[in-house]
């Protein structure tokens, strides 16, 4: 399956008019992780500069150990949710995320967000409360989680001001906006919450 991949991505990166890798400042966040590390191979490889930042929570140092005596490979263990990282690459592959359910189950959430939308059915008020009914299941799993932001696709109607309430209830701050439609008569808005430290 390696080799498959290998000639896969390799291909897609031989085209140095589209994507210039030699000599270029890549900068992978997540580079220890599964992917991360693959990614780090490559492009040192085909001769590019790899900062590689990764908290090891879920990466591995294993994974990049037989890099870290090239000149051209950098390795950082940082956390870039606390602390921004000073570096101008000229691309950045951003890998680092929670890839399996113990690791996201048992770490803590920064964003939830829901695009879900209901089957609609052409019955407005029916279609509505659906949206809301699935908007709330979203905020649920954010209010259990402490996640620190919420966003959430919903349609206004009778309940919205409801459900509105409960966003602001549960996260203290909350914006509504009503994104450009195809249609005019379109009701459907974003609400974005961030949590207010308590």
């Amino acid at each position: 399956m390696n080799t498959v991949i290998d000639s896969d991505l390799t291909s897609l990166l031989s085209d140095n008019k589209k994507f210039r890798i030699t000599g270029k400042k890549f900068l992978v966040t997540g580079g220890a992780g599964f992917l991360g590390s693959w990614l780090c191979d490559i492009l040192i490889a085909k001769n590019a500069k790899v900062y590689c930042i990764d908290n090891l929570s879920s990466g591995r140092a294993e994974n990049i150990k037989h890099l870290l005596p090239n000149k051209s490979f950098v390795f950082k263990k940082h956390d870039i949710t606390k602390t921004p990282i000073n570096l101008k690459p000229d691309y950045i592959f951003h890998l680092a995320s929670r890839p399996s359910p113990d690791d996201y189950l048992n770490n803590e959430i920064d964003v939830v967000i829901s695009d879900m939308s209901p089957n609609l059915s052409g019955n407005y008020s029916v279609d509505q409360a659906r949206s809301v009914e699935l908007s709330s299941l979203a905020l649920e799993i954010a209010a259990e989680r402490r996640a620190k932001f919420f966003v959430c696709k919903v349609f206004e109607g009778s309940d919205f001001q409801e459900f509105r309430k409960s966003v602001i209830d549960e996260f203290g701050s909350v914006r509504t906006l009503s994104p450009e439609a195809s249609r005019k008569q379109s009701s459907e808005v974003f609400l974005i919450a961030k949590r207010k430290r308590r």
